[in-house]
């Protein structure tokens, strides 16, 4: 691995070292481990801790088949979708890759959805990439051999996430990735920070952005739940460079801040103006439901919601349905707060409003959002990083949701700062960049 990184840190390595070196037979990687699979069996969602379950560990270098691509990682993140596996809810991701079978089926996962980094190896028809490159890749894992994927990659039956429903993720010194997963890495940003946007700024971008979720326009009110965290940070970010309204609601007066950093105008702090749409643990308060609906009209002059960005899922999901505006969308996908949700059905029926589904991107979508960020367009929203030993305490942080942003992780990187080529477009954004670094 020393020689690895002495390679990606020299300034003249080109393709043919990168070929030259020895591809180590195993690596550090953060795994869960099949045996654990039942230790939080009895305890509540809250109470279950990865600082337990997510482990560091050497495991054997995978092969790599055609169409895959070998990568160094510098840098990953933590996404939600690590939590899960973390808890192992709703269920143990072993039974994926059971299903995935081959490699992929071990005793161990290996996590991470995100990751920065340098091609090592390619395998065979793969002519786009090469050794040596710098990339970021996106999580949508396809084989692209059946014909409702050539439409939108996401509708393909073999569609997966990966390092979630597949092996060999990135939060590792090395990871194994589809070709078709990887982007250009951002040149005016560092290892960490370009390996923080891939699956949130893309699931962002096709949530609001992209005809396949809410096709939002200029002049559109966006209502945003959770808009300092993961997801929500792009989703506002989207909404004002895109001549839209966001509408942000956050959990703190911190938060509420960020928002305000970006160019958001129209807050709401939900926890300090109260807001309880569940009265107990089975039945919903349609008069919080107007109260908050009263309180966005009031920000806004009066307009509901074109969109309702809505990712907690049970929580919110009544009152995002009652305050989206007569025809407008409610775009859904990740349910932290629980995947059982329950609306008073009339106002959407009466009201002719569209549920609409959105699940990550596809490639095209992918690659857009990526493109916004190497443009100085969006930017990451890294508030804290850490190592890769210390993993399970990111995991814990964003499963209580005591962070901001997006969190890091560096893997083969020896410390921050390292990765930056365009220290031009890095200066004209540089007070972007460290929004969520100087807020935390």
């Amino acid at each position: 691995m020393s020689e690895i990184l002495s390679a990606i840190e020299s300034d003249d390595a080109v393709a043919r070292d990168f070929e030259a070196l020895p591809v180590p037979e195993s690596y550090r990687a953060v795994v869960v481990e099949e045996s654990d699979a039942e230790m939080f069996a009895g305890l509540p969602t809250r109470d279950k801790d990865p600082r337990r379950s997510l482990k560091v560990r050497e495991v054997a270098t995978p092969e790599l088949a055609p169409g895959e691509a070998l990568v160094a990682v510098m840098a990953s993140a933590i996404n939600y979708n690590t939590v899960w596996t973390s808890i192992f809810e709703p269920l143990p991701t072993f039974g994926f890759l059971r299903r995935l079978g081959g490699r992929h089926d071990l005793p161990y996962h290996v996590v991470g959805s995100d990751l920065a980094g340098v091609v090592l190896r390619v395998g065979p028809g793969v002519t786009v990439w090469k050794p040596g490159d710098r990339v970021v890749a996106h999580c949508l894992d396809v084989p692209l051999e059946h014909p409702d994927g050539h439409n939108d990659t996401m509708l393909d039956p073999r569609q997966r996430i990966w390092g979630f429903e597949t092996n060999f993720g990135g939060l590792a010194d090395l990871a194994l990735v589809k070709a078709n997963q990887l982007m250009p890495k951002p040149e005016h940003l560092t290892w960490e920070e370009a390996a923080s946007p891939g699956l949130v700024n893309s699931t962002a971008y096709r949530q609001l952005v992209s005809v396949n979720g809410g096709n939002m326009k200029q002049g559109d009110t966006v209502l945003i739940w959770g808009a300092s965290g993961g997801l929500g940070s792009y989703a506002t970010q989207f909404a004002l460079n895109g001549g839209a309204t966001p509408v942000c609601v956050v959990s703190s007066p911190d938060k509420a801040e960020i928002c305000r950093s970006m160019g958001a105008e129209l807050i709401i702090d939900r926890s300090a103006e109260g807001y309880r749409f569940w009265k107990n643990e089975h039945e919903q308060d349609p008069r919080e439901w107007k109260r908050f609906g009263a309180r966005i009209r009031e920000l806004t002059g009066g307009e509901d919601p074109d969109i309702v960005f809505e990712h907690p899922g049970r929580e919110t999901f009544g009152a995002s349905v009652f305050v989206a505006r007569k025809g407008g969308k409610i775009v859904t996908c990740a349910s932290t707060s629980g995947y059982l949700h329950q609306y008073d059905n009339r106002y959407l029926w009466m009201n002719l409003k569209h549920i609409i589904s959105s699940h990550f991107a596809n490639y095209r979508e992918a690659w857009e959002a990526n493109r916004l960020v190497a443009k100085g367009k969006i930017h990451p929203t890294l508030s804290k990083v850490y190592s890769l030993d210390e993993t399970g305490q990111a995991a814990f942080d964003v499963h209580r949701n005591a962070h901001q942003g997006k969190v890091g992780v560096l893997c083969l990187a020896p410390s921050e700062g390292l990765g930056v080529l365009d220290h031009e477009l890095r200066d004209r954004n540089i007070g972007a960049i460290n929004r969520f670094r100087t807020s935390h």
